[in-house]
């Protein structure tokens, strides 16, 4: 892997987005891959997916749980499904290594292997060549893009769901574990879409709301043609600016997307936001990205 250029950052500036190829070696992916399969052999369906709702009262009390699970998962190692491979009464229609849709969102910090490659030495470099002066890692994820089943992410931002003051001090890393294709999922960027802020925001919704997050703004309707498509290989690693627009298609492929994913914000002189979903933990204070 060649150490980033002045040419390469400027371009991430003037785009929003960076592909650097083979930033990963084929065993450092494989790492990865072989780790996640272990967690996913000893996943335990988590509780709420289990209830049988008949009455209206139940089917709130299972939303209710569904959605403290994930507003709860910033400190912990949780599973996310795909929409109908479980029945009601949580057994797998299909095999379970198949049912996953991301694991998140604290992989980085409390499982050996991903603290590893978030930490790596070369991570940390690109983070200082960048300018990063006191960065922190906010929250990462396994995502699985699963062969047939692997749904569309819509046109997004992520300091939608990240929000900071000021903006731009959110810095996606995304890490293609397998092939990233066309054909299988792979992420379309509107070039230079990072330079006019957010239109929408999701903000923890008020304590007895009946959802646990709310939007608040919306998204603007983004033409296909703006988008271009950025396939890449297993290893590669593509940098992502928090305010970009990027979305993915539906996998309609046989073979899955597997990627690690993870976002790290500039703390100096930012204040991450109160309304955020994610929220640091006593636990699981944002752990510094240099070490």
């Amino acid at each position: 892997m060649a150490s980033i250029t002045q040419h390469q950052i400027q371009k991430f500036h003037e785009d929003g987005f960076l592909v650097l190829e083979q930033f990963f070696s084929a065993e450092e992916c494989e790492s990865m891959r072989t780790q996640i399969q272990r967690i996913v052999a000893e996943m335990e369906v988590p509780p709420h997916c289990r209830t049988t709702f008949s009455t209206r009262e139940e089917e709130q009390l299972q939303a209710q749980g569904s959605s403290d699970y994930f507003l709860t998962s910033g400190d912990k190692i949780r599973f996310f499904f795909e929409k109908g491979v479980l029945d009601e009464k949580g057994n797998f229609l299909i095999p379970k290594e198949k049912s996953v849709s991301k694991i998140g969102h604290a992989l980085h910090a409390y499982d050996p292997v991903f603290k590893q490659i978030t930490h790596s030495p070369k991570v940390q470099e690109l983070g200082r060549k960048l300018g990063l002066e006191r960065p922190v890692v906010v929250q990462s994820m396994y995502i699985f893009k699963q062969p047939g089943i692997g749904g569309e992410v819509t046109p997004h931002q992520d300091a939608t769901f990240l929000h900071t003051e000021p903006l731009g001090r959110i810095l996606g890393f995304w890490i293609a574990l397998e092939d990233a294709t066309q054909e299988n999922g792979c992420l379309w960027f509107i070039p230079g879409s990072h330079t006019n802020g957010i239109t929408r925001r999701m903000v923890r919704a008020a304590s007895g709301a009946s959802t646990c997050v709310e939007f608040v703004g919306s998204e603007p309707a983004y033409e296909d043609k703006q988008f271009i498509p950025l396939p890449i290989s297993k290893g590669g690693l593509i940098l992502i600016h928090g305010e970009v627009v990027h979305k993915s298609e539906l996998n309609s492929s046989e073979s899955s997307r597997h990627v690690f994913t993870f976002h790290v914000m500039e703390a100096k002189g930012t204040t991450w936001s109160k309304e955020n979903w994610l929220q640091p933990t006593p636990e699981l204070p944002f752990p510094s990205l240099y070490t």
